[in-house]
């Protein structure tokens, strides 16, 4: 087995033994980025030098006898996160030679944790999109069939995991972008509780729903990542002063007497017969393990997809408001004045989908629609965030689809951003109601693209997914495939 194949646990055990070095480690993932990424093209920028210096940093702790849990692991970061001297795009032109002068929290601990940075997956542009086809410079391809997308936003990411681009990366979920991503590319997403990992040097799309988190071979690896990444931060007034508990200690195969809800808002028409069979399938082989399913309602879902458009839109209207040209990023040439300037720096600098959301976001917030949008939005945002903690006071977890479909072609949805948009039904609520969320591989279909299984778990209880996820997977195989280029 290649090394750029196997999880973090599995050279974890291979670096304390001496079987192999983190620089052996780094260049087998290079080596495969070099091979392979022509045709997937997960990444904006590769980090080669920086990741071999690191390797050989991370080499020396070891030989001193340095516990720390990432030493040697070469990890993807998404491009929306600050890297100290790494180019930041957020795969935008706006920010096409932004270089941050400082790391976001998450990087910061990574290295701390002896992780090795190999570099910056694509993404959408901002965040915003379920297909990587909006990222600003190319569309990342689907290692399982390089004709269909890889899910979105976090689909560098994804792609970079399945490929074996990386051990593992991390993305950001605002509506789904890194469990989608992840179902649509086999791999494990989980998007932790709101507050619980730091977003400080994070680029903001929508505030009150961006979340940072793991995207793993296995559920083991997510739980590693978990504890490396979560954690109070002074820097960001949103993260929970919570004790960080060892994500690792509830990974058990035993699932007796746990209650899974089973939402009937979740298994509608329209959705994928073959991705419905697997679902079910998966619900039906936690059952066998001594899980107990019960039927759940979670009434105000059908209004998750337009309360989130409404609310995140409006946060990106206010956030993207500083790419104007003056202080950083972009800047057109050849301006009258100002204004001619700040018009021109942002409709060249923007991309389509990046233009529409401000937009939308803007007239939400307008005088005399506020009330009408904005307002109307954040009520039923609460009213979605009570059908979970009704529905929770009854079981444990939630097991749903993660989404309606698996991935589908390149250019298939391109055209109609509804159609895009309802790519996410099964996701958005989860973060409106700041709950975690992980997907994992549950299935193929006949045209073998792999089909993910979604948990749900109450707030901070990322503890709960991760053990029904974990029993799952230790019950079946899908996870051990992987993707032929």
């Amino acid at each position: 087995m290649e090394l750029f194949n196997l999880t973090i646990h599995e050279l974890q055990d291979m670096l304390k033994q001496g079987t192999t070095t983190a620089l052996a480690v780094t260049e087998s993932v290079l080596n495969r980025i070099t091979a392979v990424d022509g045709k997937v093209k997960a990444y904006l920028t590769v980090t080669a030098d920086v990741a071999r210096a690191q390797a050989a940093d991370a080499d020396n702790r070891i030989k001193a006898k340095d516990a720390a849990p990432l030493l040697g692991i070469a990890i993807g970061i998404k491009d929306n996160m600050c890297t100290d001297g790494i180019r930041t795009t957020c795969a935008s032109k706006i920010l096409d030679n932004f270089i941050p002068p400082y790391d976001a929290t998450v990087v910061h601990k990574l290295k701390q944790s002896g992780a090795v940075i190999c570099g910056k997956p694509n993404m959408d542009e901002f965040a915003m999109g379920s297909s990587t086809e909006n990222s600003g410079y190319f569309a990342t391809k689907n290692p399982w069939d390089l004709e269909r997308i890889p899910g979105g936003s976090s689909g560098g990411s994804a792609a970079a995991v399945a490929a074996g681009e990386c051990i593992a990366a991390l993305g950001s979920d605002t509506g789904g972008s890194i469990r989608q991503p992840a179902a649509c590319c086999g791999v494990v997403g989980l998007k932790p509780t709101y507050g619980r990992v730091s977003r400080y040097g994070l680029v903001a799309f929508a505030s009150s729903l961006d979340q940072i988190g793991p995207i793993t071979k296995d559920v083991t690896d997510a739980a590693i990542l978990m504890n490396v990444i979560s954690g109070r931060d002074p820097r960001d007034s949103t993260s929970a002063d919570l004790k960080v508990p060892d994500f690792t200690q509830r990974l058990k195969k035993d699932v007796k007497g746990m209650k899974i809800g089973i939402p009937k808002e979740y298994f509608i028409e329209g959705m994928d017969p073959e991705v419905d069979a697997s679902v079910r399938a998966a619900i039906k082989t936690l059952e066998g393990l001594g899980a107990k399913v019960m039927d759940v309602s979670l009434p105000h879902t059908a209004y998750a997809v337009a309360t989130y458009y409404i609310l995140a839109t409006s946060e990106a209207s206010s956030n993207l408001a500083r790419y104007d040209g003056v202080k950083y990023g972009f800047r057109a040439q050849g301006a009258k004045d100002l204004l001619d300037m700040y018009m021109k720096s942002r409709s060249q600098g923007f991309g389509p989908e990046v233009k529409r959301r401000i937009m939308l976001g803007t007239y939400a917030l307008s005088a005399g629609y506020y009330d009408a949008y904005y307002k109307k939005g954040q009520q039923a945002r609460t009213l979605i965030k009570r059908d979970f903690d009704e529905a929770f006071k009854s079981v444990d977890v939630i097991a749903t689809p993660t989404a309606p479909t698996a991935a589908f072609k390149l250019g298939e949805k391109s055209a109609d951003p509804l159609q895009m948009y309802l790519s996410d039904i099964f996701t958005i609520s989860v973060n409106l109601a700041g709950i975690p969320g992980i997907s994992l591989p549950c299935g193929f279909t006949k045209n073998a693209l792999p089909i993910g299984l979604q948990l749900l778990g109450k707030h901070f209880d990322e503890e709960a997914i991760l053990h029904a996820a974990y029993a799952y997977e230790q019950a079946t195989d899908w996870h051990q495939r992987r993707a032929k280029l």
